[in-house]
């Protein structure tokens, strides 16, 4: 290699340096504007409200829902005809 391609390799890469140093600082996000406000969580307390009582059935084994638990009267229950 002659010394003008070294020094034009030389100046390529200063260029190159300069030039991706500025694209860089463009690109990538401070520190100081990375900061993100975030909504506030309240704690986990020990007081849990009662449910609503049009909801809530107490007396049922399910307490979403009633149960009703009767005879199947039904020979193939899984046939489209029902016997009732």
């Amino acid at each position: 290699m002659k010394q003008k391609d070294i020094a034009l390799i030389v100046v390529i890469i200063v260029v190159s340096a300069v030039f991706s140093y500025f694209i860089s600082k463009a690109i990538f996000v401070k520190p100081s504007t990375r900061q993100q406000l975030v909504e506030v969580v309240r704690p986990i307390t020990t007081d849990f409200p009662q449910p609503d009582s049009r909801f809530f059935n107490t007396s049922a084994y399910d307490p979403t829902a009633p149960i009703n638990v009767t005879q199947n009267t039904n020979a193939n229950p899984f046939s489209q005809a029902t016997n009732q």
